[in-house]
This record gives structure tokens, C-alpha cells and sequence, in this order.
């Protein structure tokens, strides 16, 4: 039986105790067996086993994350022996949380104790939905009193907040809650967000694209909240079958693998089903029957007010770009990055979709 494994995350005092119950009880509703992976970092410290008490911070985080890994494999492993038709796994906080709280030369090192890499640790996850401190736009209802495993003030909350953004972004389906409304409707746009990328009711992807001039590559690199991964996609022709795209992403050699089938509904709707695929299935796809074009290009993930912007940048154009964000609703606004100087917007443009580009400009396979 497959199953969903998404992370809700976020800063200190952000609701995320809250949320898992109305999660829980919300698509419990709908049908879903909900599993909690519960908060790895409370256990341990409230066990006594904390940064502070272990011989390092390394210590202490290649405990956490062994742990973390762990936990989550004994749910995967469960929900394959359970009978629901439909099962959502929900982490309380995932492994790349961690990232937040070590200097990049820790991170580093934790990675090689563990044998894992960045990509892998974060993108095995199927969605990832971080939601905002209360010391960022909710001020008063901030406070340490409900969680001994808290110790932040309000600045060292946002501080925190940001570092756990820029942890998660780059991931594939990337989601930041704010405080913009009272912490019902916080609740109530997270559980429209999860439903966005379940399929419930049905598997729609709504998104805005707009063409921009070639972007500050440096100055995307620099940025904290931006993250660069190279994808790879490929278009499938099959002779007897809807076309499909298979899809590479990853970075410095670490990938994972995808196969998307999508329907258009309107100019800004679109019902999509992607399906993770192993490195193998991947190269069987590729070594199947139909015509293929092939499309490179390097993305630059950009989270800015709260919003998760894409970037491709591709080989063939030195002038130009194209910038995409994913919406809950059509008519949800969005706010632009500054920095970014859009030439005009191209939803909806067919010839400028990447399937049309890989016709123009890939590699015919």
C-alpha cells in the first residue's frame, strides 16, 4: 500500500501541535488513516538527552537525525502491512529541521557520519508545509509556557523561523503558513494546502508562470532562502499511451526521480499525478519504446514573504527566464520578489511551456 509522507514544520510556537490534531481529524474524514511520526528533538530532550548534555552539538544531532530516520522507516514500513486504501504519514518535524541548528561545517559533518546526502534527506519526503512563528505576525501569542523543549525569545524565534525555511527550501512541493490571519484560518489554509497536494477532491496544480529577464545568478546563489537544483526532463511519446514526463532533480550528482502525467483544465488549472520512481525505473522508462525529448535546466528555488518561487534557468537563453509559483486557488495573490524583473506574464502560454521548449531547443533521444 503507498503512502504520503509529508513534514509539518516550523518556528517556535507556530501551532504545529494544534495543526497535527486537525489533521488528523480532518482527513480521517476523508477517508485517510493518519499516522504521527511525533516530534524526535521533545523526546530526547525531554528524556535528558540534549545538545547541551551530549559531548557536542554533532553528538547530539547524529543522535537526533539516526533516531528521526529511523522512526520514519518503522511507519513506512507499517502502513505497507495496513489494508487502507488511503494512508498519510505525518512527521512532526522532519530530518532537515536539524539543519537549523548547526553551523554548515556541523551539517557537514552529520551528513558523512550518516551516510546520507542533502537531497536524498530532504526530498524523500513527499510535501513539506512550514508554519510561521506567532513571533512573526502574531506576537501576542507567543510564549515558552506549552513546550519545556523551548527556550527561544521572540528574536531568536524569527531568527530560528528563517533558518528552518531556508533548511526546506528546495524541496519539490515546499509550503510556508503565515500569520495573516487569525490561527483558525492559519489552520484552515494549511489543511487547503495539504488537500492541494493530496488530490482532495480532485489532484489539481495551479500555478502562475511569468518570462523574466536572466536573473542575478550570484546574488540567487548568496541568497539564504534559495536553493539551486539541476533537473532533467524528459518527454515520452508511447505509441499506444498518453504522453508522460519522467524527471531528474537533484544536485552534485545526488538525484531523485519522477514520472508526471498532467491534463489541463483552464489556462491556470491543471490536474496532475506525479508518482516517485526509483533510480532503476527511471532508466527503464528512459530505455522504453516512444519518441523522447530531453530538457536541462537549473532551477533556483526562492522563498520570499512567505511565498516559493521557481527559477529556471536554461542553456539556450542568455537574456531571459522563467519564473513559476504554485497557488492554493486562482485567485490567490502574489506578491513579486524584488530583484526580479518580469517581462511580461506567460500563463497559460503554451509555447513557453517546457515540454514546447524541449521541442525547440532539447535533445531528441
Amino acid at each position: 500500500m503507498k503512502s504520503d509522507l509529508i513534514v509539518i514544520t516550523g518556528g517556535p510556537c507556530a501551532g504545529k501541535s494544534s495543526a497535527l490534531c486537525a489533521i488528523q481529524r480532518h482527513f480521517e474524514k476523508l477517508g485517510y488513516t493518519v499516522l504521527v511520526v511525533c516530534e524526535t528533538a521533545t523526546e530526547l530532550i525531554g528524556g535528558g538527552v540534549a545538545p547541551w548534555t551530549c559531548g557536542s552539538n554533532v553528538d547530539y544531532q547524529i543522535g537526533q537525525m539516526r533516531l528521526q530516520m529511523e522512526k520514519e522507516r518503522v511507519f513506512e514500513r507499517a502502513a505497507r502491512t495496513m489494508s487502507a486504501d488511503k494512508i498519510l504519514i505525518v512527521c512532526d518535524r522532519g530530518a532537515l529541521d536539524n539543519r537549523a541548528y548547526m553551523t554548515e561545517a556541523e551539517f557537514q559533518k552529520v551528513l558523512w557520519e550518516l551516510d546520507v546526502n542533502e537531497v536524498t534527506l530532504r526530498d524523500h519526503y513527499d510535501a513539506v508545509f512550514h508554519l510561521v512563528t506567532a513571533a512573526r505576525g502574531a506576537e501576542a501569542f507567543y510564549t515558552t509556557a506549552n513546550n519545556t523543549a523551548r527556550t527561544e525569545t521572540p528574536e531568536q524565534a524569527r531568527a530560528l523561523d528563517d533558518r528552518i525555511i531556508a533548511a526546506w527550501t528546495g524541496h519539490p512541493h515546499f509550503r510556508v503558513i503565515d500569520n495573516s490571519t487569525d490561527f483558525e484560518g492559519k489552520i484552515q489554509r494549511l489543511i487547503a494546502e495539504i488537500s492541494v497536494y493530496l488530490g482532495e477532491p480532485e489532484p489539481f496544480e495551479i500555478e502562475r508562470r511569468f518570462l523574466i529577464r536572466y536573473p542575478d545568478v550570484e546574488w540567487l546563489t548568496k541568497h539564504p532562502a534559495c536553493r539551486r537544483v539541476d533537473i532533467v526532463q524528459t518527454y515520452v511519446q508511447p505509441d499506444h499511451e498518453e504522453r508522460f514526463r519522467l524527471r531528474q532533480r537533484g544536485y552534485n550528482g545526488s538525484y531523485v526521480y519522477f514520472l508526471t502525467r498532467k491534463k489541463s483544465v483552464s489556462p491556470i488549472k491543471r490536474i496532475e499525478l506525479e508518482n516517485r520512481l526509483t533510480r532503476e525505473e527511471y532508466q527503464a522508462y528512459l530505455s522504453g519504446e516512444g519518441r523522447k525529448t530531453q530538457l536541462a535546466k537549473s532551477r533556483y528555488c526562492l522563498t520570499y514573504k512567505d511565498q516559493y518561487f521557481e527559477i529556471d534557468v536554461y542553456p539556450f537563453w542568455t537574456d531571459q527566464a522563467i519564473m513559476e509559483i504554485e497557488l492554493r486557488s486562482e485567485d490567490q495573490p502574489v506578491i513579486l520578489p524584488e530583484g526580479i524583473d518580469v517581462i511580461r506574464e506567460i500563463t497559460g502560454d503554451r509555447s513557453l511551456n517546457n515540454s514546447a521548449l524541449a521541442e525547440e531547443y532539447g535533445v531528441t533521444l
